[in-house]
């Protein structure tokens, strides 16, 4: 029993672990601790439920200890490469969001390529090469470069369009030194808009390549 108290005592520390966002200042749970507490509670529930009677508080504390280092990893892994991704691209237009373990780099139109070409701007090289630079570091991820346009022109045109584009994001991609099969690609054309099509200024949000960024499972 009291081991089972122990381990909820640590869950709970892990879990409310806080951090400073260098962007907004302000105090936030780090996603390392979120996965350390998550993998802890189940790994203790998973260790007391294969436990005999009598070992259940040792096979709770275990299953907590060996379920929030999983968590935690995964988390602290994912951590890492935001926080050089968002170093690497402050101030290039590039949106950087985190969801749970992924990571999803939002890159508008204007700054990637021309109207209606799916010849990469000569401009956004750089801010390729630093996000291969940090992909290339944290090999352990996959990603998906998506292409999205807005709604003028025609569906099949706008549909061919996002595919050239995001190919050509890859193709990037892979040639900087990401291995080939890291790297998946789809095309949306105007589907999945985020912002309203009606004005210029949510057309221009909605032609934009986003590459997301995965923890590799085993």
């Amino acid at each position: 029993m009291r081991k089972l108290i122990y381990v909820c005592i640590t869950v709970a520390v892990l879990s409310g672990c806080q951090t400073i966002d260098p962007y907004t200042r302000e105090q936030k749970t780090g996603n390392a601790a979120k996965g350390a507490g998550i993998g802890a509670v189940a790994g203790a529930v998973l260790g007391a439920a294969v436990s005999s009677k009598k070992d259940r508080g040792r096979g709770a504390l275990t299953g907590a200890l060996v379920g929030g280092a999983v968590g935690g990893g995964i988390g602290y892994y994912m951590d890492q490469q935001e926080a050089l991704l968002r170093q690497e691209l402050e101030g290039t237009g590039v949106s950087v969001q985190r969801q749970g373990d992924d990571i999803r780099l939002i890159m508008p139109g204007n700054v990637t390529f021309g109207t209606d070409s799916t010849r990469i701007d000569g401009g956004f090289y750089p801010v390729l090469d630093s996000v291969a630079k940090v992909l290339m570091k944290f090999d352990k991820t996959v990603m998906a470069v998506d292409g999205f346009t807005d709604s003028t022109g025609s569906f099949e045109y706008n549909q061919q369009l996002s595919e050239a584009r995001a190919a050509a994001v890859a193709n990037y991609l892979a040639g900087s030194g990401i291995e080939r099969l890291r790297i998946s690609t789809q095309g949306y054309g105007e589907r999945y808009p985020i912002a309203d099509n009606g004005s210029a200024a949510g057309r221009a949000q909605n032609r934009r390549v986003e590459i997301n960024i995965r923890g590799q499972r085993s």
